[in-house]
């Protein structure tokens, strides 16, 4: 489909040294900030088309250019009237449906967005092996797309949809249980496998920070491919890699001799096995909250860590917590061997399960209030 440009009507005159009432102005374009590392990149591709034969105004164009940039992009425009800033005249105008057009840029004014996208697309690996003609051929294959923090952009088991790149933001991979697995940032890539394999996706993606990202839609992808033999291979590459890192952390967790999850295997009971057997290593744990940590020795618990918690009191939030998965590797750092225990185990288990207790006691009885 083409794009679309929105329409603003000079609908009121005062002495405009430049227009008269019924002049039609069309803006067009997309506006977007990338964070990018240190550095913030405001990329604007803004048209205000002048009535034929009057001279432009600068600052009647830079209050409709303004509206995109508040906006971000045309579609997103509502209606609405608007004043222009003024000089020695002032006007009125009424934004108006939006129009289909065929060619809104010039050419030399397109080729130069272009130019500027395809600069700004070599920095990531993935097209780092492109030259500059292909960068610009695959423009057109591109969407942008802006996240807000907590959006979903891919759910487990759902069909493969799009290729993703993230320009900007941080996004978390999480499993069924919305336990963290890893987390992507700008440059990575996600949604390759599902389209590649056919199989629905295997993770929930959930943006963390604000995210800025780029798509290849999933019935462009094959051409892309076709087209582009080297993001084939970067790709291949990927996958390649993704599946030797998931086999080391798998052979990790199985020569740790512990590994599982806390719904087949409660904190409560998970940590008397520990204490009962007299377990000296690490605990780790992928929690809904964030990673937690504890170190045992001989048994007793020296220290644990969770969702910004020390201690005892990261203990209790742990133990409340009945979704993730743990790990336990039987081996103590140097620097924790001569700790001192946070306390009596039991007593501190004791302690931990009755306040949870008390927690849930207090929450079913605000729910039989209401």
């Amino acid at each position: 489909m083409s794009p679309s440009e929105k329409i603003f009507k000079l609908i009121k005159y005062d002495r405009c040294p430049f227009y008269k009432k019924g002049d039609e102005f069309r803006l067009s374009g997309n506006s977007l900030l990338l964070k990018l590392d240190q550095e913030n990149t405001f990329i604007t591709t803004a048209i205000v088309k002048i009535p034929y034969g009057q001279e432009t105004c600068r600052i009647l164009v830079n209050d409709l250019t303004k509206i995109l940039i508040e906006h971000e992009s045309i579609d997103r425009i509502p209606s609405m009237v608007i004043n222009c800033s003024g000089c020695t005249g002032k006007v009125q105008l009424e934004a108006t449906k939006e129009k289909e057009f065929l060619s809104a840029t010039p050419i030399d004014e397109r080729h130069k967005n272009i130019d500027m996208i395809a600069n700004l697309l070599s920095n990531f690996s993935i097209f780092q092996s492109l030259d500059k003609h292909n960068l610009k051929d695959i423009v057109p294959f591109l969407k942008l797309k802006k996240y807000a923090q907590g959006a979903t952009i891919l759910k487990k088991g759902a069909p493969a949809q799009h290729l993703y790149i993230i320009l900007s933001g941080v996004v978390d991979v999480l499993d069924e249980e919305s336990v963290g697995l890893s987390q992507l940032r700008r440059g990575e890539v996600f949604g390759e496998m599902s389209l590649i394999s056919g199989e629905p996706v295997g993770a929930t993606i959930k943006v963390v920070e604000t995210a800025t990202i780029v798509f290849i839609k999933g019935r462009d992808f094959k051409e892309v491919l076709n087209k582009f033999p080297s993001i084939q291979m970067y790709l291949a590459r990927l996958l390649a890699r993704r599946l030797a890192n998931a086999n080391v952390v798998r052979a990790e967790e199985i020569a740790s001799g512990m590994i599982g999850q806390l719904s087949e295997m409660p904190p409560s009971e998970l940590f008397q096995a520990l204490n009962i057997n007299q377990k000296t290593g690490v605990l780790t744990l992928s929690l809904p909250k964030g990673s937690a940590e504890l170190c045992f020795r001989d048994g007793d618990l020296i220290t644990a860590k969770y969702n910004q918690k020390k201690d005892k009191e990261a203990f209790f939030e742990i133990i409340r917590e009945k979704e993730g998965r743990f790990k336990f590797v039987p081996k103590l750092p140097d620097a924790q061997k001569d700790t001192r225990i946070i306390g009596p185990f039991m007593e501190i288990l004791l302690d931990g399960l009755r306040k949870a207790d008390e927690e849930l006691s207090n929450n079913n009885r605000q729910v039989i209030l209401k």
